[in-house]
């Protein structure tokens, strides 16, 4: 028997993944490649959960979320940004992955072209690509001090005949946060162009300039754009592994789209949804997990500001420190050396798309004493590059 024909070559394998196998073979290896904090979620999201396991909550749900939670989301959206949004517009689904998929479902057809602006988190793109989108990169550009812009005017070109367009601010892996007048810019060229804008926000409470949130795309967008915007419980409140997440849809299109949801998971563990109705109502943890993850982005700029031939600029939002390395074309070739000869784990900037190659992708969410010691095994491992250079 022929070994069976799987339709994966549009998809572009993880070089994180690849690091982080080769990790795990040394035990002793310090990860900061993943893109989690090594703190505990929140005690009442566990707590209901286990409660909720109790009562029996084990069987199937409205594959549009708990109507409890779906209203939870909407006051806090609501709350948060500068537009109102209704419950009709809230869609629970299982993880901020999976409402990208489900969203990009919703609106791509074979053929169609999707702009997605890198460096990228890989899993967007390839969720388009699977389902037979021709994905274009618009490199954001970086500049002497290291901080990266997107060109508007570069969009513009590029929007001309596209059917989405993939924002993801404040982004992973730079830390690039658009600024609402940017939003603004942004969202006219998705209008003149008759574009689809999905929002990947999923970092939105992580910035660090004094404000609750960043600008998103909810404080400007009207309720009929052709606007999808995804978001998760996993950054907010430190549940990347609960795998639960939300999607705001145009009004009027949630009970139709709910359909993807029925063939993709076919809805979110009742008792999963109970642990995140508790954990909207904990505001003690987004400000805490915030003030957690600045305290390592100094201890970041403090330690790799002392790194001969790197740039690197404190990001505005999100928690990672995204280096550039003076000489380095091969960036896989180096994580994967970091691994084996200095016990840290990092993101290769591959990983991220062709314009990422050249970096260095850290998270800098772990506890301080930890982050110190892998920052000090990653600049004594940069020393080595530079002295085989």
């Amino acid at each position: 028997m022929s070994p069976p024909h799987f339709d994966l070559t549009r998809l572009q394998g993880s070089r994180i993944v690849s690091v982080a196998r080769l990790a795990f073979e040394r035990p002793d290896t310090e990860f900061l490649c993943f893109g989690e904090s090594d703190r505990k979620s929140p005690a009442a999201a566990v707590g209901a959960l286990k409660a909720a396991l109790d009562r029996g909550e084990t069987l199937y749900p409205d594959v549009r979320g708990l109507p409890a939670l779906r209203h939870a989301l909407a006051h806090y959206l609501t709350g948060l940004h500068k537009q109102p949004v209704s419950e009709g517009r809230v869609m629970v689904t299982a993880s901020g992955m999976a409402a990208l998929a489900i969203g990009l479902s919703a609106i791509l057809r074979a053929g169609d072209r999707v702009v997605l602006h890198e460096p990228a988190w890989p899993n967007a793109g390839n969720a388009a690509r699977l389902r037979g989108a021709q994905v274009d990169p618009l490199a954001l550009d970086a500049r002497q001090d290291g901080t990266l812009h997107l060109d508007l005017e570069k969009l513009d070109r590029m929007l001309a005949g596209a059917r989405v367009f993939i924002l993801n601010s404040p982004n992973n892996p730079t830390g690039w946060t658009a600024t609402e007048a940017e939003l603004r810019a942004i969202l006219a060229l998705c209008r003149k162009h008759g574009c689809w804008l999905l929002s990947d926000e999923v970092y939105s409470r992580l910035v660090y300039d004094g404000g609750d949130a960043a600008p998103s795309i909810l404080d400007i967008a009207e309720a009929d754009d052709r606007v999808i915007v995804a978001n998760s419980f996993s950054k907010t409140w430190v549940m990347t592994g609960w795998r639960l997440g939300w999607l705001i849809v145009p009004e009027g299109t949630r009970d139709a789209l709910s359909e993807l949801i029925e063939v993709t998971h076919s809805g979110v563990a009742p008792f999963i949804q109970q642990g995140g109705l508790a954990a909207v109502a904990d505001h003690v943890t987004p400000p805490t997990f915030r003030a957690h993850c600045a305290e390592g982005r100094h201890i970041a700029a403090d330690i790799l500001g002392g790194v001969p031939g790197i740039r690197y600029a404190s990001p505005d939002g999100a928690f990672y420190a995204f280096l550039q390395v003076d000489g380095l074309t091969d960036s896989l070739a180096l994580a994967e050396r970091l691994v084996t000869d200095h016990g840290i784990a990092i993101a290769p900037g591959i990983a991220f798309g062709e314009s990422g190659e050249g970096w260095l992708r850290v998270c800098f969410a772990v506890a301080p004493d930890r982050l110190r010691r892998a920052l000090g095994r990653l600049a004594d491992g940069l020393a080595a590059f530079r002295a085989r250079a």
